[in-house]
C-alpha cells in the first residue's frame, strides 16, 4: 500500500487521550490534517484550544459510543488514514466480557466501518499493548511481534470471574488484536487498505490532554505521579517492580512513521524504550531538580540500574528500528524531568 504524507487527513480517534491528542499534535506538526473524534462536545473544547493555531486543518467530531454499530461511519468518509487509539482502560470490572466486549468491537467497529465508507483510505494504524504479546514467564524471556499473549486468554476461558484482573486486560487486547488481523484476512479483496498495529508497554511522558486534577489522570501516569511524589511504593518495591517502558512522544512518533514507511503495512511493531525498575526513574527525579529531595522518595540509590537486577521481561525492537526507523528513544531522565516540569506548572 503506498505511504501517506502530508497534506493527507487523517482521522485520530479517541483524540483527547492520553496517547492520541500526542499523535494529533504530532501529525498537525507535519503539515497533516487532522479530524479526531471525542465523545463529547465537552472533550472537544480542549482540543480546539489547544490546536487552535492550526486552524481548519483540525477538526473534531463526536462519536459518543465506540462500541455501537456504525459510529465511526461518518467520520471515515474522506480521509487518507486512520489511527484507531480509542480503547476503554479501566481495571474495575468482575466480567470479563466487560473489558473484551467494547476492546474488540471498538476495534472492528472502525474496520467495518473503513470497509464501508473510507474509500479514501490507504493505511489503518492501531495502538494495541504488549499486553498481546507478553506471557509472564517463569525465567528471564525476551519478546517479539511473533508472540502472542495465549497464557491471559486461557486464564479467562477457565476461570472467567476469578482470572487476575490484569489478565482480563490483556485479554481483552490480545483478542480485540486478534479480531483486526482476522477481520482483514476475511475481507481480502474487498479492502483498499492495510492494517499496522503498534504494541507499546508502559507510556510515560507529559499530560497534554485536560487533566484537572492528579485524581483524573491516565492509569500509567497516575502510577508515575504516585510512585514519585506520593511515595507509594517501599525500598523493596522500587527496588524489584518495573517492566519495559516508552515515553508518549515517541510513541506518537512511532504512529506518524507508521503511516508514512510504505514497507510498514500489515506488520506489528513493538515500541518499547527498555527495561525500568521504578527506583530508576526514582534516581532520575532527584537528578532532575525539579523538586526538592525532601518532597520525592529516595529508596536505595542506584538499586534499579544494578547490574545485578533481574528483568522477567524485555523485547526485541529491532524490527521497529529497521522499518519505521526506530532506534533512538527519550531516555528515562528526560522523560522524568519533563513530566516533574509538568506537574509542578500544575501546583501538583
Amino acid at each position: 500500500m503506498p505511504a501517506v504524507a502530508p497534506p493527507a487527513k487523517i482521522l485520530v480517534t479517541g483524540a483527547n487521550g492520553y496517547i492520541a491528542i500526542w499523535v494529533v499534535r504530532r501529525l498537525l506538526e507535519k503539515g497533516y490534517s487532522v479530524r479526531g473524534t471525542v465523545r463529547s462536545e465537552a472533550k472537544a473544547e480542549h482540543l480546539r484550544q489547544l490546536f487552535s493555531e492550526y486552524g481548519s486543518k483540525h477538526e473534531v467530531v463526536i462519536v459518543e459510543d465506540i462500541t455501537a454499530e456504525g459510529a465511526f461511519d461518518d467520520a471515515v468518509k474522506g480521509v487518507d488514514a486512520i489511527e484507531h487509539t480509542a480503547s476503554p482502560f479501566h481495571l474495575h470490572a468482575d466480567d470479563p466480557n466487560e473489558f473484551i466486549e467494547p476492546a474488540v468491537k471498538g476495534t472492528v467497529g472502525v474496520l467495518q466501518s473503513t470497509l464501508k465508507y473510507g474509500s479514501n483510505v490507504k493505511r489503518i494504524v492501531i495502538t494495541s499493548s504488549s499486553a498481546a504479546v507478553l506471557e509472564i514467564p517463569d525465567s528471564p524471556r525476551k519478546f517479539s511481534e511473533l508472540d502472542w499473549n495465549r497464557q491471559a486468554i486461557k486464564e479467562v476461558e477457565e476461570k472467567g470471574r476469578d482470572a487476575l484482573v490484569m489478565n482480563k486486560y490483556r485479554a481483552s487486547k490480545t483478542l480485540a488484536e486478534k479480531a483486526a488481523w482476522k477481520f482483514v484476512d476475511d475481507n481480502k479483496g474487498k479492502i483498499g487498505w492495510d492494517l499496522v498495529v503498534l504494541n507499546p508497554p508502559y507510556v510515560f511522558g507529559p499530560v497534554i490532554q485536560h487533566v484537572p486534577t492528579p485524581e483524573q489522570i491516565n492509569t500509567s501516569m497516575a502510577e508515575f505521579y504516585n510512585t514519585l511524589l506520593k511515595g507509594v511504593k517501599d525500598e523493596s518495591q522500587l527496588a524489584s517492580l518495573g517492566n519495559c517502558w516508552i515515553d508518549v512522544r515517541d510513541l506518537a512518533l512511532a504512529h506518524v512513521l507508521a503511516i508514512e514507511k510504505e514497507q510498514a503495512g500489515g506488520n506489528r511493531f513493538i515500541i518499547s524504550q527498555g527495561t525500568f525498575k521504578w527506583q530508576d526513574f526514582v534516581d532520575a527525579a532527584h537528578k532532575a531538580g525539579v523538586y526538592p529531595d525532601s518532597a520525592l522518595p529516595k529508596g536505595v540509590p542506584g538499586s534499579g540500574y544494578a547490574s545485578d537486577v533481574v528483568h522477567m521481561i524485555d523485547y526485541d525492537t529491532s524490527k521497529a528500528a529497521r522499518i519505521l526507523g526506530m532506534d533512538k528513544y527519550i531516555s528515562k531522565e528526560e522523560c522524568t524531568k519533563d513530566c516533574l516540569e509538568d506537574f509542578k506548572s500544575r501546583g501538583w
